[in-house]
C-alpha cells in the first residue's frame, strides 16, 4: 500500500512532458473557443469547465495513481503557468497571443449583433450584465466590452451612471449649505 503511493507508475520526464502538452494544448482550445467560455455566463460554461479537468486527467498522469506522480504533475503545472504569466507580462505580444484582445459587444446605446455572435453570447446574458452595472437597458450604455479574461465590462452613459460616493457628499455638502440659510427652527 505504502510503496504504491509513493511510486510513480510513468518516468517523471514523460509526466513532465505530458502535462506541458497538455497545459499547452488547453490554453490553445480555450484560446480558439474564446472568451465565453472564461465568462462562466451560464450553468452550462460553468459545466464544461469543471468537467474539462476530469477530462484530461489521465492525459497528464498517465496510469500513474501515486501520490507522489500527482503532486509532481500539479508542480510541473503550476511551474509552467508561472514561467508563460512571467513571459507575458514581459512581452505585450505573446500576452496578447495568449489572452487576446477585448472584444467591443456595444457601443453608444446598441449591440454589434456581429461580434456577439461571433464570441458565442446571448443577448440576454449582456441584459443581465447591464442591469448588474446599474442601467436599465443598452440604450443606456457607451460601450460593452468582453475581456480577454471573459470579464464583461459594461459603461453607462453620463447621465445613466449610478450615483457614486462624490455624487452623495456633494448632494449632502449642498444640503448643508441649504440648511445653514434656513432660520433656526423655534
Amino acid at each position: 500500500m505504502w510503496q504504491d503511493m509513493f511510486q510513480a507508475g510513468i518516468s517523471y520526464g514523460e509526466k513532465t512532458l505530458r502535462t506541458v502538452l497538455v497545459y499547452l494544448a488547453l490554453l490553445a482550445l480555450l484560446r480558439v473557443v474564446g472568451k465565453r467560455g472564461l465568462a462562466q455566463l451560464n450553468t452550462f460554461d460553468l459545466v464544461v469547465m469543471l468537467l474539462l479537468s476530469n477530462v484530461v486527467q489521465n492525459a497528464v498522469i498517465g496510469n500513474d495513481n501515486s501520490l507522489i506522480g500527482g503532486l509532481y504533475g500539479a508542480l510541473v503545472l503550476l511551474v509552467t503557468d508561472w514561467v508563460l504569466v512571467k513571459q507575458a507580462a514581459r512581452w505585450d505580444w505573446f500576452n496578447r497571443l495568449l489572452d487576446g484582445t477585448p472584444t467591443v459587444l456595444g457601443q453608444d446605446g446598441g449591440y454589434d449583433l456581429r461580434a456577439i455572435t461571433r464570441e458565442g453570447i446571448r443577448v440576454p446574458d449582456l441584459d443581465v450584465a447591464i442591469r448588474h452595472q446599474g442601467g436599465d437597458g443598452v440604450e443606456e450604455t457607451s460601450l460593452i466590452v468582453l475581456e480577454p479574461g471573459g470579464t464583461l465590462l459594461v459603461k453607462l452613459k453620463d447621465g445613466d451612471q449610478v450615483a457614486d460616493k462624490n455624487d452623495v457628499a456633494a448632494i449632502r455638502a449642498a444640503l448643508a449649505a441649504i440648511e445653514s440659510r434656513l432660520p433656526a427652527a423655534r
